[in-house]
């Protein structure tokens, strides 16, 4: 066959893979619901994870401008596929609705629970169901004065919010934009958008060497699912985050600034930190003044950006704006206590009462290593690697935590993290806690693996400059006389 002919297979199959990939999304998301049908939520999940890891490994070989275009209508197609039907895997979106709204009613939403009788006049039927609509999956009851029986649709009803502040200003300005009666869509939409412009940074960030990695992002299953049909607010952190790292080669305060304003959206991006800071304490690097000060024009204008941000809702809030933070955090097992799922692959190893603090051990190890030895031209790669020890180490149950991860490694092209957000998947889709440990287990396995054979191969520098974004132009050699 011709060189002609195989690039046409070439792109033929990767056409023909993409296309399975967005019919199986489209159907993971319309056929079922997390209340209705987990098991076969995940198995059609994990079909979509293989299509997707096929189609992005034949886009390898497809010519660049091609690759380009791919990336482009695949992510545009794939990410259509979360707009087809209500949330079906988690019903965050319908709190972020109500912060919304109470916002645009001049309340701080850091001050009423959802089940307040306070805010009884903001309520509607789509929020907030009545009598037989109280039978469906997905309700949660709430007192009511009337006799009536009366639920919502917004999960733990009766806590206040805890979304950092530029989060609710999230709700709020998709709130003020959305036409009456419009319920979820917006914020779907909202998440599509967000979705789609973290791809096209990518893809701009990564050509002219590695546009494909771009799809590592663009057609990742947990983005529709995530990002778009349940609406998640990581969208937003995570297209921060990403600019953050890009920006800060050039420019380190408009890098920490960004930070700021990802750390103001969900407190993760927070992790990103170190990475952005990678060699800050190298042995022979600049004098420690020079240091302090690098150090300071990142981390300056975080603070005070998360302190700005803050700052309105501290002012216009009679309760706390952290809100049920605490209460989430040790509900969800992250005090290292109850029998749950956090510290899952710790705890194979390790008695329960040790997980904590190994795991806050492991983290501080990874950060002062990226902090040490990290490349300071790649921040991503220190960012992937401190934030991926995380998810490893805390094993969180919540699959749209590790969006943050897929981002990174397109940047970084260390495709061994992917496995992570198909772990959190498991472990949140799966009605059997050991599959989720199996799943976050086999997950490290895979870092580990990788690492070690990068190391084996000295990760050659040619290959990790072809796969990473530019900065500034190679050096050419002088031709031989």
């Amino acid at each position: 066959m011709t060189p002609g002919g195989v690039a046409r297979c070439r792109l033929a199959g990767t056409v023909v893979l993409l296309l399975l990939l967005v019919c199986v999304l489209a159907l993971t998301v319309s056929a079922g619901s997390y209340y209705t049908d987990r098991v076969g939520l995940l198995r059609r999940y994990g079909l979509a994870w293989a299509l997707f890891a096929a189609a992005v490994w034949t886009l390898r070989k497809v010519p660049r401008r091609q690759a380009t275009f791919l990336v482009i209508a695949g992510g545009v197609a794939v990410t259509a596929t979360g707009l087809l039907a209500p949330p079906a895997t988690s019903t965050d979106a319908y709190r972020y609705a109500w912060d919304g709204r109470v916002q645009a009613a001049g309340v701080s939403p850091y001050d009423h629970a959802p089940a307040d009788p306070a805010l009884a006049r903001l309520r509607d039927r789509w929020l907030f169901p009545e009598g037989a609509g109280c039978d469906e999956p997905g309700r949660y009851p709430i007192p009511s004065g009337e006799g009536t029986r009366s639920c919502t649709r917004i999960n733990r009803p009766a806590v206040h919010t805890i979304y950092p502040p530029l989060a609710e200003a999230y709700f709020w300005v998709v709130h003020r934009l959305s036409p009456e009666g419009s319920r979820h869509k917006p914020l779907q939409i909202g998440g599509a958008l967000l979705a789609l412009a973290t791809a096209l940074v990518l893809l701009i960030a990564l050509r002219p060497r590695a546009p494909a990695r771009a799809a590592w992002w663009a057609w990742c299953p947990a983005v529709p699912i995530e990002s778009v049909n349940n609406a998640h607010a990581e969208a937003l952190g995570v297209l921060l985050a990403v600019l953050a790292l890009i920006i800060a080669n050039r420019h380190r305060a408009g890098g920490g600034l960004l930070l700021g304003a990802a750390t103001a959206v969900k407190l993760l991006p927070a992790t990103v930190a170190p990475g952005m800071l990678s060699g800050l304490l190298a042995s022979g690097g600049p004098p420690l003044r020079r240091r302090a000060i690098d150090a300071l024009a990142v981390l300056g204008p975080a603070l005070l950006v998360v302190t700005l941000a803050y700052l309105p809702y501290l002012l216009a809030s009679h309760e706390s704006v952290l809100g049920y933070l605490f209460g989430y955090l040790d509900e969800e097992g992250y005090a290292g206590t109850g029998d749950n799922r956090r510290y899952a692959v710790l705890r194979l190893v390790l008695p329960d009462s040790w997980a904590l603090p190994a795991a806050l051990a492991v983290l501080t190890a990874a950060a002062l290593l990226v902090l040490r030895r990290g490349d300071g031209r790649r921040p991503w790669r220190g960012a992937l690697v401190v934030t991926g020890t995380a998810f490893l180490v805390f094993t969180p149950g919540y699959s749209w935590y590790a969006l943050l991860v897929v981002a990174l490694a397109a940047l970084d092209g260390r495709w061994e993290w992917l496995g992570i957000p198909l772990a959190g998947a498991v472990s949140y889709l799966s009605p059997q806690a050991g599959l989720g440990t199996a799943a976050y287990a086999v997950a490290t396995l895979a870092v580990v693996a990788g690492c070690v054979a990068r190391m084996v191969l000295n990760d050659p520098p040619s290959s990790t400059n072809r796969a990473a974004p530019r900065t500034a132009a190679p050096r050419r050699r002088r031709a031989p006389r």
